[in-house]
């Protein structure tokens, strides 16, 4: 693991943000990921991401960091041209593979936000999600659902408690937020 990094303090709470290395069709998804960048900055969070400057990754990123805010990156050798590595960044880690850049990210955060993004993202989710649930750890996991993006996982979720594949205390292990402010009020409660 290589990490090329500038000396900062640690910010009163950091936040992992899992999202999309493209931005998807909707323009809300990166007008999101920007305005969450700008709400850790604001409230003086650390943001940690997967180090990638493409897509809503580089969004939240440039916008957290245009506004003053820590950034932590982290990713792994075989995705830093693909995801334009982000070397700028308040601490940019390399991984051997996306194992340890899941495990370096969660390891470094106080809480889990899921923006829109595809199968990195569902995997990244779930992982975090599975961890919970067999008793791993307790921190928060919240899924931000601009515009529904998320309302097939939350279904499925239903679907795979309904059937009796986990207990009903699955669906407790994470909330859904619709909003950056409501995302926001609920970090809140975390740690002032």
């Amino acid at each position: 693991m290589t990490d090329a990094s500038t000396t900062s303090p640690v910010s009163a709470l950091s936040v992992c943000v899992f999202c999309g290395s493209r931005t998807g069709i909707n323009p809300a998804y990166e007008e999101t990921a920007t305005a969450v960048g700008e709400m850790l900055a604001h409230k003086r969070y650390r943001l940690v991401y997967g180090a990638g400057d493409v897509g809503l990754m580089g969004a939240v990123a440039r916008a957290a960091q245009a506004k003053g805010a820590e950034t932590f990156g982290v990713i792994p050798t075989h995705l830093l041209p693909k995801e334009v590595g982000k070397r700028d960044l308040t601490r940019f880690i390399i991984t051997e593979n996306m194992h340890e850049r899941k495990k370096v990210m969660f390891m470094n955060s106080d809480a889990i936000v899921v923006l829109p993004g595809g199968a990195g993202s569902l995997d990244e989710f779930f992982e975090v999600l599975t961890w919970r649930q067999i008793g791993l750890h307790d921190k928060p996991i919240y899924l931000l659902s601009i515009d529904d993006y998320w309302k097939p996982l939350e279904d499925l979720m239903t679907h795979i408690i309904d059937q009796g594949f986990a207990p009903k205390s699955s669906g407790q292990l994470y909330r859904t937020v619709k909003s950056v402010q409501e995302l926001a009020t609920e970090l809140a409660t975390l740690r002032d």
